[in-house]
């Protein structure tokens, strides 16, 4: 289980300290939870401050007991946190193989990393040799990085926002993705989004707003609310407006 403690993130702008998190207070313990909210309420800020590429200005950060606050982000990954960025990263020199047999902690058979890239919607074949480079498209990074996530099999994967610079067709087969890693994988997902879509597949919705934890609950419960509040306001129930 995740438990964030009283998370606090400032940083300095034109001379004033400005806080991005205000004494977040949090327990993640669902098998998939997505935080959303408006854009600049700092959701991306609590995903880096949870997979440690960022460190809070103050509050603990506890995972399955241990204090790992001031650990970094190697140190949380062989604890088995993973980080999937908006923007994946692109390595020149290195192909898909590779790539997968790294995140599998060593030598990994062809055989065995084109079943993730299966997994995760691509044909085989015709990614496994190929460079992880300017020439993959968006939507096929993100898929060959689900993969890579799939062969670490982690206790928590932290995705955020991955529907960012992607078509719709490639945004529609992550959805699929999505829900087939919620099958298959053995840990928790934490997913930074505002998509319906992906908000709809969640156990649990953080609603980040302000830089503050505004609701939280199940899918059930919050999803219906932020629907509700998203409708122009003459299409809601008569005296609401």
């Amino acid at each position: 289980m995740l438990e964030l403690r009283d998370i606090c993130f400032e940083i300095e702008e034109n001379g004033r300290k400005k806080t991005i998190l205000k004494n977040i207070n949090l327990k993640l313990k669902d098998r998939f939870v997505a935080i959303t909210g408006p854009n600049g309420g700092g959701k991306s800020t609590l995903a880096k401050v949870i997979a440690g590429i960022i460190k809070p200005s103050s509050g603990q950060i506890i995972w399955d007991g241990t204090d790992i606050t001031n650990m970094s982000i190697t140190e949380r990954a062989n604890l088995g946190i993973s980080f999937a960025f908006q923007q994946p990263v692109r390595f020149k020199g290195i192909t898909v193989h590779d790539l997968i047999s790294i995140a599998a902690g060593g030598s990994m058979s062809i055989d065995d990393a084109c079943r993730y890239l299966s997994e995760v919607g691509l044909c085989a074949k015709e990614y496994i040799k190929r460079e992880v480079n300017g020439s993959l498209s968006g939507g096929e990074l993100k898929r060959i990085e689900i993969a890579t996530i799939l062969a670490r099999s982690t206790k928590l994967s932290v995705f955020d926002e991955p529907e960012a610079g992607i078509d719709l067709w490639s945004f529609n087969n992550l959805i699929e993705v999505f829900e087939k890693l919620y099958e298959k994988i053995q840990g928790s997902i934490l997913i930074i989004s505002h998509q319906e879509r992906i908000l709809n597949i969640a156990d649990q919705i953080v609603v980040l707003a302000d830089g503050e934890v505004s609701k939280t609950g199940s899918r059930d419960e919050i999803l219906p609310q932020m629907l509700e509040a998203a409708k122009p306001c003459c299409n809601r129930k008569k005296g609401a407006c």
